[in-house]
């Protein structure tokens, strides 16, 4: 190997690495996994690298869904320490996240990068949006609906947050305060949910992947190892991090911390499908 793919290498490294660190305080900061940022820095690094755009999405997607099975349990853990896991919602939601997670992920793996992309692209601003705009404190009820709804909430969640290869922050998070749930017990149980939503995505990610030409190389179905191998120690480490923050800064500015990292995110993703 020469010394211009030695640079190269070492520059990828660093970056991956510096991904790690920032998805993993945003993890605990926001219960959102890290992938709002690991799905956009995988995007275009493959890009750079010269990843087809057939699979270039699925890729970033899966990958990122793998680094949340250890994100993600770094940051639940933290929340869950101080408090702000509601474990009994969880042991009456799960199984609507997980149907969600099946269906989305299926459908995921049968779709082009574009229409992944622009699925992650429109749901990240929408969501920025509501954060942005919605006034603090403003609910639509003082507690989550009965069934169906709640479970069809749930469906959603896992659903689309799989097929944005995010965890359960992004969807989770304004949907619980939406229905009454303090920002700080909405962002522990989001953390959980993210692990729900990870462990099968994960598997159907590498499922759907295997064989697929003109990958990464270095992947395991839809999931590289490269990427995997090198963002998980720092996001690990930081995710603790992250959670400690989110329970000594003011709940107004995390709310807004969380939208303008989505709507940041959701302007540049759609630029590249739409130009």
């Amino acid at each position: 190997m020469d010394d211009i793919s030695l640079v190269s290498l070492a520059i990828l490294a660093a970056a991956l690495l510096a991904t790690g660190v920032v998805a993993g305080i945003i993890a605990g900061l926001l219960g959102v996994g890290g992938g709002i940022v690991i799905v956009p820095v995988l995007y275009y690094m493959f890009t750079v690298l010269g990843i087809d755009d057939a699979v270039l999405m699925h890729v970033a997607v899966g990958t990122s869904l793998a680094t949340i099975l250890a994100t993600g349990t770094s940051s639940a853990r933290a929340h869950w320490k101080r408090g702000s896991v509601d474990m009994d919602l969880l042991k009456r939601w799960w199984w609507a996240i997980a149907i969600g997670v099946l269906g989305g992920a299926t459908l995921a793996g049968n779709i082009s990068g574009g229409a992944l992309t622009a699925v992650f692209g429109v749901v990240a601003l929408a969501v920025a949006a509501n954060m942005l705009l919605r006034k603090d404190g403003a609910a639509l009820a003082e507690k989550l609906p009965g069934s169906p709804l709640k479970e069809t909430l749930g469906v959603m969640i896992g659903g689309v947050s799989v097929m944005m290869g995010i965890g359960g922050g992004t969807l989770g998070v304004p949907t619980l305060t939406l229905f009454g749930y303090p920002i700080r017990k909405a962002v522990g149980t989001a953390a959980a949910i993210g692990l729900i939503i990870a462990i099968p995505g994960t598997l159907l990610s590498i499922y759907f992947g295997l064989g697929v030409e003109d990958r990464p190389p270095f992947s395991l179905g839809y999931v590289n190892l490269i990427g995997f191998a090198l963002i998980i120690p720092a996001s690990t480490y930081a995710a603790p991090l992250g959670a400690k923050i989110a329970h000594t800064i003011d709940p107004s500015k995390l709310k807004l911390v969380f939208a303008l990292f989505l709507g940041f995110t959701g302007l540049r993703m759609l630029y590249d499908v739409l130009l």
